[in-house]
Protein backbone atom coordinates (compact mmCIF):
# COMPACT_ATOMS: atom_id res chain seq x y z
CA UNK A 1 0.00 0.00 0.00
CA UNK A 2 0.87 3.65 -0.64
CA UNK A 3 0.57 6.27 1.97
CA UNK A 4 0.09 10.39 0.62
CA UNK A 5 1.72 11.73 3.75
CA UNK A 6 0.09 15.75 4.14
CA UNK A 7 2.63 18.40 5.40
CA UNK A 8 0.23 20.58 7.50
CA UNK A 9 2.93 22.67 8.62
CA UNK A 10 3.83 23.54 4.87
CA UNK A 11 0.23 23.16 3.41
CA UNK A 12 -1.89 26.64 2.51
CA UNK A 13 -4.85 24.59 1.57
CA UNK A 14 -5.16 25.50 -2.22
CA UNK A 15 -7.01 22.70 -2.94
CA UNK A 16 -4.91 21.05 -6.00
CA UNK A 17 -4.22 17.67 -4.32
CA UNK A 18 -8.15 17.33 -3.22
CA UNK A 19 -9.42 17.91 -7.04
CA UNK A 20 -6.56 15.23 -8.27
CA UNK A 21 -7.80 12.80 -5.36
CA UNK A 22 -11.36 13.23 -5.25
CA UNK A 23 -12.99 10.91 -2.90
CA UNK A 24 -9.65 10.01 -1.31
CA UNK A 25 -9.22 13.67 0.23
CA UNK A 26 -11.89 15.99 0.99
CA UNK A 27 -11.84 19.54 2.23
CA UNK A 28 -11.77 20.49 6.09
CA UNK A 29 -13.41 23.79 7.61
CA UNK A 30 -10.71 25.90 6.16
CA UNK A 31 -9.88 23.64 3.02
CA UNK A 32 -6.96 21.65 4.09
CA UNK A 33 -6.84 18.59 2.72
CA UNK A 34 -7.88 15.16 4.95
CA UNK A 35 -8.55 11.88 4.61
CA UNK A 36 -8.28 8.50 6.88
CA UNK A 37 -5.43 8.45 8.92
CA UNK A 38 -4.70 12.16 9.67
CA UNK A 39 -1.36 13.10 8.14
CA UNK A 40 -1.03 9.79 6.14
CA UNK A 41 -3.54 9.09 3.94
CA UNK A 42 -3.60 5.24 2.27
CA UNK A 43 -3.94 5.78 -1.35
CA UNK A 44 -5.83 3.19 -3.35
CA UNK A 45 -3.30 1.08 -5.45
CA UNK A 46 -5.71 2.39 -8.75
CA UNK A 47 -4.84 6.30 -7.60
CA UNK A 48 -1.44 6.45 -6.72
CA UNK A 49 -0.35 7.94 -10.03
CA UNK A 50 -2.96 10.95 -9.30
CA UNK A 51 -1.27 10.73 -5.61
CA UNK A 52 2.15 10.92 -7.53
CA UNK A 53 0.86 13.60 -9.67
CA UNK A 54 -0.80 15.39 -6.74
CA UNK A 55 3.02 15.79 -5.01
CA UNK A 56 4.54 16.80 -8.27
CA UNK A 57 1.66 19.65 -8.69
CA UNK A 58 1.53 21.21 -5.02
CA UNK A 59 3.02 24.55 -4.77
CA UNK A 60 4.14 24.12 -1.35
CA UNK A 61 5.99 20.78 -1.26
CA UNK A 62 3.50 19.88 1.14
CA UNK A 63 3.06 16.25 -0.01
CA UNK A 64 5.16 13.16 -0.23
CA UNK A 65 4.26 9.54 -1.17
CA UNK A 66 6.22 6.49 0.59
CA UNK A 67 5.20 2.81 1.17
CA UNK A 68 3.29 2.37 3.59
CA UNK A 69 5.20 0.32 6.78
CA UNK A 70 2.74 -1.81 7.17
CA UNK A 71 2.95 -5.16 5.69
Amino acid sequence: MTILHIDWTACHGRGACIELLDGVLRPDDWGYPTGTGGSDVPIPADRVRDARDAVSLCPRLALSVRPSSRP
